[in-house]
Order: C-alpha cells, then sequence, then structure tokens
C-alpha cells in the first residue's frame, strides 16, 4: 500500500479533533435524546429534550464535567425498578434542578442541587425515574409536583426500558 503513509498525519489530525470536541463538552458518553412531555395541573405540555442515562455507567457519570446544559434540556435517569433514589452533584460544575418520578410518570419531588456538592439529594419516596434540568427550569415552566412526564408520542415512559 504505497502513499498510504500521508494519510496517517491527517487521519490523527482529525482524531485528535474529534477528542479534543468530547473533552472540552464534558461528555463522557454519547446518550440517546427523546423529547419528554410534561402535563401540567393547568393543562399546559411543557416540552424537555432529554438524554437518556440507562446504563449504570451512564447513570454514575451523569452530567458530570458539563458547564453549560441549555435551558429546556435535561438528563433523564432509567432505573430497572422502583427505589429511594439518592443524586448528587459531584464534579458537576453546573447547578441543577432534579424532579423525581415514579413509575406512571407523575412528579413526585423536586429539588434543587448545589454545584459540586456531595451531599445527598433523596427522593421521598420509591420512584422509577430522575429527570435533571438547569436549575430553576421547573419553576420557570410552572412545573410542579403532581404533573406528569410521557414521551412526545404519548407513550409512557415504561417504553424505555
Amino acid at each position: 500500500m504505497r502513499g498510504a503513509g500521508k494519510y496517517i498525519p491527517a487521519f490523527l489530525a482529525v482524531l485528535l479533533l474529534a477528542a479534543a470536541q468530547t473533552s472540552c463538552s464534558g461528555r463522557k458518553y454519547v446518550l440517546p435524546e427523546r423529547i419528554l412531555q410534561i402535563s401540567t395541573a393547568d393543562g399546559r405540555s411543557v416540552p424537555v429534550k432529554a438524554e437518556l442515562a440507562i446504563k449504570e455507567e451512564e447513570r454514575n457519570y451523569g452530567f458530570m464535567n458539563r458547564k453549560n446544559i441549555p435551558s429546556g434540556t435535561g438528563m433523564l435517569f432509567v432505573f430497572e425498578s422502583d427505589r429511594v433514589l439518592h443524586f448528587w452533584m459531584k464534579n458537576t460544575p453546573h447547578p441543577l434542578s432534579i424532579a423525581y418520578i415514579d413509575s406512571q410518570g407523575v412528579i413526585r419531588d423536586i429539588l434543587d442541587m448545589t454545584p459540586y456538592s456531595t451531599a445527598s439529594v433523596k427522593s421521598s419516596v420509591s420512584v422509577r425515574y430522575a429527570l435533571e434540568v438547569p436549575q430553576g427550569w421547573f419553576a420557570e415552566e410552572g412545573i410542579s409536583t403532581g404533573d406528569k412526564v410521557t414521551l412526545e408520542s404519548g407513550e409512557a415512559l415504561r417504553t424505555l426500558h
């Protein structure tokens, strides 16, 4: 394969650029995204574009090292069974709010979390999902406990399993 050597520097440059972009964004995993709909008590439907953290290693990493999380986006943590959940903000510089969601898609708790804190933020009941968004987004959108979360198609969150 004569001449193949001239392509190696270009290939390495592309590889280094891709690695640099990934490290600058703070993303360790490329997660699938879905649009969620949150139905509020006053009849509105509020969309949020959510990355799905389904595997244990994805859930454990979450938004760590992410400096910018745009409004209207978040991360949905999907668990295999209902349980009391505990989240923290280790290595997470962006202030977040978390909604703990039961297996029926009902928001049971909304709590704020402090950047870099290792203090546990615990759900008050057993839940199946957790949705993290930029801090204050739930309040800005008029979303509160008792509101229901579904997929954009209207399907229940349980179809994500």
